[in-house]
């Protein structure tokens, strides 16, 4: 099957490897942190179900010499592809059909001289059309000024007939605080877009991307998930009697909102009555605390008191993050509604109730000889998720 191919150019340590974790359905993008980044090369990744391929290019960096070897290595990689090859298969396979151009929105201030690095690099390939993805985008006012910005940097460089689309996006859980995290958000857009880009003989049907998005939404739910456990494991690992469920409530309402904002639930009073009832359940509900006790009872289980805490505390976030995973996609699927409070306090009581002891149980009896927040955290992710 042939596939589109789209160039994604940017700055070192923007996030391309992160982006390209959450367009692709690929965990093992090794992802890096600071200035430096992790692309040396280029590189080239496909997803099972989408019509394209992404081929990461070498990270540009801010000094003039590192930044001129980055734009001398896409030109290069761009002159080898582009050149005449015998098998026309072969020739077909490597013409660009978009670029993607990724800057962190945070670096603002920088916009226009890397927008015009970025059009030297790619300089071959004058008719393709450009997506300028802004990355990091974790507050929605300046992620409207920076659109503007954008499209202001390219009509300075008078190629904005080319920028087809500017989209903020965050491409994984960011966690301001225990009681604010900010959810993925853009994906869906940029797959969109990026498929109405691609010939129209490899483009994929509006039904076969609704199902493709649908399953990222739940990938990036459950790195939400992921990424409460570490957070619920460190908040409730304390060596002391903890007040069953109090001490998660915030936590547990930053995880169902940042789930929520995935699925696209509007917020209101119709939302905050149905997040609130799932908060209900997985605090001071009876069930709740049935489901402590039972744990607290099982005989043979000799831990420290922080450690039961911080599995407790863990367990308790995925079984609420998973629960309104799941309740959010019915809603967004339209079999649900948010006037359905008796329906997902049920459903959340029943997986409560069915679920919470045994795998619970299940993670302590799986410890590590020396358990910590990380390890802790993956066991009762790696329980949880599971099926039996």
């Amino acid at each position: 099957m042939q596939l589109g191919n789209v160039l994604l150019i940017g700055e070192s340590g923007v996030g391309k490897s992160t982006l390209i974790n959450a367009v692709l359905k690929r965990e093992e993008t090794e992802v890096g942190f600071g200035m430096t980044g992790t692309t040396q090369r280029m590189e080239i990744y496909e997803g099972e179900g989408l019509p394209f391929r992404v081929i990461d290019t070498i990270g540009f960096e801010p000094t003039f010499f590192r930044k001129t070897k980055a734009i001398n290595a896409v030109k290069k990689w761009s002159k080898d592809s582009a050149k005449k090859k015998k098998d026309e298969e072969e020739k077909e396979d490597k013409q660009i059909h978009a670029i993607w151009f990724c800057v962190e929105g945070t670096r603002r201030k920088l916009f226009y001289d890397t927008i015009k690095s970025m059009l030297r690099a790619t300089s071959m390939w004058k008719s393709i059309p450009i997506v300028v993805v802004i990355t990091k985008s974790y507050s929605s006012t300046e992620s409207e000024e920076n659109i503007k910005m954008v499209k202001e940097a390219f009509r300075k460089t008078r190629q904005a007939e080319r920028l087809k689309e500017v989209i903020p996006v965050v491409a994984a859980p960011f966690v301001i605080q225990d009681d604010i995290i900010v959810p993925p958000k853009g994906i869906d857009v940029l797959i969109n877009k990026t498929n109405e880009l691609m010939p129209e003989a490899i483009r994929m049907s509006q039904q076969d991307v609704a199902v493709y998005i649908l399953q990222r939404k739940r990938a990036l739910a459950q790195g939400v998930v992921a990424t409460s456990v570490v957070l619920g494991v460190t908040v409730t690992a304390v060596p002391i009697p903890i007040a069953d469920g109090l001490m998660l409530s915030s936590l547990e309402l930053a995880e169902i909102k940042a789930i929520a904002g995935i699925y696209e639930i509007k917020k209101g009073d119709k939302s905050k009555r149905f997040i609130d009832s799932i908060i209900e359940v997985g605090t001071v509900s009876a069930v709740a605390r049935t489901a402590i006790s039972a744990l607290k009872a099982i005989p043979g289980i000799n831990i420290a008191a922080s450690i039961m805490n911080g599995v407790i505390g863990g367990s308790f976030v995925t079984i609420l993050g998973e629960g309104a995973a799941y309740a959010f996609e019915q809603i967004y699927l339209g079999k649900k509604s948010l006037d359905d409070i008796d329906w997902v306090k049920k459903m959340m009581e029943s997986k409560l109730a069915e679920e919470f002891s045994g795998k619970a149980e299940k993670v302590i009896k799986n410890l590590p000889e020396k358990p910590n927040f990380k390890n802790v955290s993956q066991l009762i992710v790696d329980t949880f998720s599971k099926k039996s």
